[in-house]
């Protein structure tokens, strides 16, 4: 790369910085004890964050402002998209209380079929629109669409991925996927083609081989942003407990392994995003810590 281009920037962080096996870890100090206090500690060890909990329930504009306040100029949020808007099944206790009323459902569990085209649109401006304040002050990364395993490759599955990304301009989608047909030989090369073809970031998965979810790890650059996101590999994929499934701590040489293969995609890309996901005490976090030394002395984008 000649000098006088900017070498590619990684941001590493977490998945999570509220999850309740992290707080009783002993990560934050004590003073961090309240969440303006542990947002704060968390943006001065991290410039990056992803935020799970919207694609459980859909954030307030309040609360997107609070994120914003909180944190420091060039802090980076990645926010997951809500559940139903990229096709899975969805509490209906956790639609926004007037769309409840007008569905007049007593179904507990909701997919887009279940809603309709209007109260879709409804939802999706109304998620997008609590991120304004985020994306408006440059602090949003992307809106991280990840798609179902039953979601496999096929022409109307491409057409939906497109109407998801293009819903969200201005603001930048990534896409992950969670069926491995994307991935295989056959369909690999057209996958990332699309992509590339419309400048959207691929969000890469390490994570468990062998489950009806499972991706491999495939390190791909579709556009000038590239994200890379770790699950672990605790060999409990399937089980419900948040800390049995992503209950791993990476091993030091495993993450000089991915230290390598994470700054030749840097090569590939302006930015890289690598977020760990193993969010289970404080393993994300050390995690991080370390793979982010590791990438600091890596001749990145050079």
């Amino acid at each position: 790369m000649p000098d006088d281009l900017p070498r590619s920037r990684v941001l590493v962080g977490t998945a999570s910085w509220t999850d309740r096996s992290l707080l009783t870890s002993g990560w934050y100090p004590p003073d961090a004890a309240t969440p303006a206090a542990r947002l704060a500690y968390y943006a001065s060890r991290f410039p990056l964050v992803e935020v799970d909990a919207t694609y459980y329930n859909p954030p307030s504009l309040r609360t997107a402002e609070a994120w914003r306040d909180r944190t420091p100029d060039g802090f980076t949020f990645d926010v997951k998209a809500f559940s139903l808007l990229t096709g899975h099944p969805t509490r209906r206790a956790s639609l926004y209380k007037d769309l409840r009323e007008r569905l007049g459902t007593a179904k507990e569990t909701l997919y887009l079929r279940d809603v309709g085209p209007a109260i879709a649109e409804e939802v999706w401006d109304r998620f997008l629109g609590a991120l304004a304040p985020l994306h408006e002050a440059g602090k949003l990364g992307i809106v991280l669409l990840q798609f179902p395993p039953w979601f496999g490759p096929g022409e109307r599955n491409r057409e939906y991925l497109l109407r998801c990304v293009e819903r969200c301009r201005p603001m930048r989608a990534g896409v992950e996927f969670r069926n491995a047909g994307w991935m295989t030989a056959e369909h690999r090369d057209h996958t990332l083609g699309l992509l590339a073809a419309h400048d959207i970031p691929y969000v890469a998965v390490d994570m468990p081989q062998g489950y009806p979810s499972s991706v491999p790890p495939v390190l791909a650059a579709t556009a000038d942003l590239a994200v890379v996101r770790f699950h672990g590999h605790s060999g409990k994929w399937d089980s419900k407990r948040i800390e049995e499934r992503f209950g791993y701590l990476y091993s030091e040489e495993e993450l000089r392994g991915w230290a390598a293969d994470l700054a030749g995609l840097a090569a590939r890309a302006r930015t890289v995003h690598v977020l760990m996901n193993n969010c289970c005490a404080d393993n994300a976090q050390r995690n991080a810590a370390f793979l982010a030394s590791l990438l600091e002395s890596a001749p990145v984008g050079g």
